[in-house]
């Protein structure tokens, strides 16, 4: 089947997520735990995705629990360390799409100002044909609205997109509209499905 558009998620496929792996780094794996028991950070953080305000959100969780307060608010104040590296071939393979001539979509679960703030860390975040950012849609994935939003915008048969993430709920949701999908497992696998697809020869998607 022919794709129109290839559309990439950015957390864990474009570029690494890991806020547990900065934590245990910088206070330690026990201490990490600690907190990540007391307080459901990931959740806090979806509160942000769906469009609130960045700062606020997590300092005003912070403030909920003086004795970890500081450490809440890293979050905020180190999260470019947790959004870190790029990932290097997913951002070659995206660019060599783009070279091709094949349209490049972001959907991504992102902050309307953490997304700002990557895209000054990222240039290739400024290089999508088009990005579709939660925050922005004040939905987040696997929620089918997130898609349908991203169907009536880019006005393109679902069957004709390839979407790759690496939450097999988001895949799920996504094939259940009709989209092509491809879990992200690693930048290989994901360079091997655009050859398949013949949208990359293996020379551009190595």
């Amino acid at each position: 089947m022919t794709v129109d558009a290839v559309i990439f998620d950015i957390g864990n496929v474009l570029i690494e997520w890991q806020p547990e792996r900065f934590y245990d780094r910088v206070i330690g794996e026990d201490r990490r735990r600690a907190i990540f028991d007391t307080v459901d950070l990931h959740k806090m953080n979806d509160r942000v995705d769906r469009g609130e305000h960045f700062r606020d959100v997590i300092y005003e969780t912070a403030d909920q629990y003086p004795q970890i307060r500081d450490d809440i608010r890293m979050w905020h104040d180190n999260w470019i360390e947790m959004a870190s590296p790029a990932i290097e071939h997913s951002v070659r393979l995206m660019r060599a799409l783009q070279s091709k001539g094949v349209p490049v979509f972001a959907l991504t679960n992102f902050g309307v100002e953490s997304f700002a703030y990557a895209q000054t860390e990222y240039d290739f975040l400024n290089e999508f044909d088009r990005a579709y950012v939660s925050g922005h849609m004040k939905v987040i994935k696997p929620d089918a609205d997130i898609y349908a939003q991203l169907e009536a915008d880019c006005g393109i048969d679902p069957k004709h997109l390839l979407f790759t993430d690496d939450r097999l709920d988001n895949i799920e949701a996504a094939a259940a509209r009709g989209w092509q999908t491809h879990l992200f497992e690693g930048a290989t696998g994901w360079a091997a499905r655009l050859v398949a697809e013949e949208l990359l020869s293996k020379e551009a998607a190595a």
